[in-house]
């Protein structure tokens, strides 16, 4: 027979003890980021609505803004942010809710990323992050690597001539107006080491210094990984190293590169019937090692459920994935700063 287990006049007070000697990971978030500087500048581009007449207030900013954190931080539905934030004290404590009853729910977490998602708010928080760790010194150092990774969505089981209307840009006969919302008609396939894939594809630059997230890209997966080269080339970097694999290669390219005064390294790719040479293989198992620091970054994205998407639609890949960076940018300065690693 099991003993009974010791009841405690002060449980509460206990477990919360045990809990801090133990870290809470939300704590260091807390102690690290400025959230009142990224509430300003969300709530700049897109201002709480007023409060109707005899309704209920809409959440504080700031709220909404740190669990939207959590839940790219833990890869949480809208469902399961709600029970979570119920749950588990230290989401509620981190966001501002301890002792209160009046959780945002599902809806609320939803309708609130519509309204700044509309608004462009996830650029504004990944450049305020950005602007955050530059703050702490922690500045785009030793050349950037430049690489993409896809995202899948769910798979759309479309007949022949669903696929033929649609690409005209009508809609199916039979279609009601909710069959189309559920319907995610940006989505595309592409295929990747003889795989076939359906999503979106997210282009960054990190830096090779402190391996964060520099720039970032949300397109459709068919678009080409060359396509964003340009558009996620951070100038801002203090070294003119750029790497990339060999899906980038171009004479073109690197002589452009060259031209604005960076140094290209960009892996060689073999022709049909003309195979790299020796020194050519060398070059790209000299470049492989430094490039490779991006994979680790992909690691963590994906950890942090950035290689699907749960949303319909571009807008709303772009925002989730724009937030997902930010987040991961906010976890990098984090660990960042608890591991001592100073800038230099």
């Amino acid at each position: 027979m099991r003993s009974a287990v010791r009841m405690s006049l002060f449980e509460t007070q206990e477990r919360r003890e045990k809990l801090e000697g133990i870290g809470d990971p939300l704590a260091q978030f807390e102690r690290h980021l400025d959230f009142a500087a990224i509430t300003a500048k969300v709530d700049a581009v897109a201002p709480r609505p007023p409060q109707p007449k005899g309704g209920r207030p809409p959440y504080p900013t700031e709220v909404m803004v740190r669990l939207l954190v959590i839940q790219h931080l833990l890869n949480l539905s809208d469902e399961q942010l709600e029970f979570q934030t119920l749950d588990r004290e230290s989401f509620r404590r981190f966001g501002g809710l301890t002792g209160s009853s009046d959780i945002p729910d599902r809806n609320t977490v939803w309708r609130f990323k519509e309204r700044i998602a509309g608004a462009g708010a996830a650029d504004i928080v990944f450049d305020e992050v950005n602007r955050q760790l530059a703050e702490h010194g922690y500045i785009a150092r030793c050349g950037q690597i430049i690489d993409a990774s896809i995202v899948e969505a769910p798979r759309q089981h479309l007949s022949r001539e669903e696929k033929q209307v649609v690409e005209a840009g009508a809609t199916p006969e039979g279609w009601t107006p909710a069959k189309r919302r559920q319907k995610d008609l940006d989505a595309s396939w592409t295929k990747k080491h003889g795989r076939s894939f359906h999503g979106y594809k997210v282009s960054v630059s990190i830096d090779a210094k402190y391996k964060v997230i520099r720039k970032e890209e949300t397109c459709t997966a068919k678009e080409s990984d060359s396509r964003h080269f340009e558009s996620v080339l951070d100038p801002m970097n203090t070294s003119g190293d750029v790497y990339a694999d060999r899906g980038y290669a171009s004479e073109a390219r690197e002589e452009s590169l060259e031209w604005d005064g960076y140094r290209p390294h960009i892996q060689r790719k073999a022709k049909p019937g003309k195979p790299l040479g020796k020194r050519q293989k060398q070059r790209n198992r000299r470049i492989a090692s430094p490039r490779a620091r991006v994979e680790h970054v992909f690691a963590q994205f994906a950890a942090m459920g950035g290689k699907t998407v749960r949303t319909i639609g571009l807008k709303r890949a772009r925002f989730g994935l724009t937030m997902k960076a930010a987040v991961y940018n906010m976890k990098r300065l984090v660990w960042l700063k608890e591991a001592g690693i100073q800038p230099t």
